[in-house]
């Protein structure tokens, strides 16, 4: 078991109950932090805890835990945080769109994704920032490159778009409030990601095709890759770096 680049550090992460989520998880306890999760889906986010644990990691995990309402968001981060003596690492995983086009996405899916994509983190970093002030910290919110750019291959994502755009600015303004107190805050905006939550878009030829086509690399991305850097940015080894927002895309957008 790898050990050293979190030791001893206090990791919130949110959305712990499969794919990106369970990656970090594995990976962050794996490095020595004592990880908190949470997810509103109770049976997945056991079965990370189970496995963290096997491994010989450190974790505790509450489930389910809506996060999208102020009062269970703001429950969690204090328990969290009293279980650990503190917090280190917030890292804003969990998140939920609906898609479709302008004419057919609903008043309904509209503010679902505005609750679940934005909504949430505000809540997590409002209910956190009390710990990370005494001591400074990072803090990891998940964009994506819809956040960034119009993609021609994910047609309906008028909502997720401008949710992600606002998680990008609101991570600036977090690392602006937030350098004096040694808090960091950056964001990573994976491109099309291998999970559980894309399996069904990934069945599709033409999406893998049209994506394909645009990456770089060559490959759909897996959940180890948007792990690996939420670790750097976890880590002190990013001591110096606040208000970014890293691409994990494979080279979608550069091309």
């Amino acid at each position: 078991m790898k050990t050293g680049r979190l030791d001893g550090k206090v990791a919130l992460i949110t959305g712990t109950a499969g794919g990106q989520g369970r990656a970090a998880a594995e990976l962050f306890a794996s490095e020595g932090a004592h990880v908190m999760g949470c997810d509103v889906n109770a049976a997945g986010a056991a079965e990370t805890l189970e496995r963290v644990r096997a491994a010989g990691g450190r974790m505790d995990s509450h489930a389910p835990v809506d996060l999208g309402d102020s009062a269970a968001a703001r429950a969690w981060v204090a328990e969290a945080a009293r279980l650990g003596g503190g917090i280190d690492i917030l890292y804003n995983n969990a998140s939920e769109a609906r898609f479709g086009s302008i004419g057919d996405l609903t008043d309904e899916d509209w503010h679902a994704t505005i609750r679940n994509e934005v909504d949430l983190i505000f809540y997590v970093c409002s209910a956190a920032w009390r710990y990370l002030v005494d001591g400074g910290g990072s803090i990891i919110n998940t964009g994506s490159i819809s956040g960034v750019s119009a993609i021609q291959a994910t047609p309906g994502s008028f909502a997720h778009a401008a949710a992600k755009g606002a998680v990008i600015a609101l991570t600036r303004e977090l690392a602006l409030e937030g350098g004096p107190h040694a808090i960091r805050a950056n964001s990573i905006s994976p491109g099309i990601i291998a999970s559980p939550a894309t399996a069904r878009m990934l069945t599709d030829q033409k999406f893998n095709t049209d994506h394909l086509d645009s990456i770089m690399l060559t490959r759909i991305g897996e959940v180890e890759d948007v792990a690996a850097m939420a670790l750097f940015l976890a880590s002190d080894e990013s001591a110096w770096v606040t208000g970014a927002n890293f691409m994990v895309d494979g080279g979608f957008l550069a091309r």
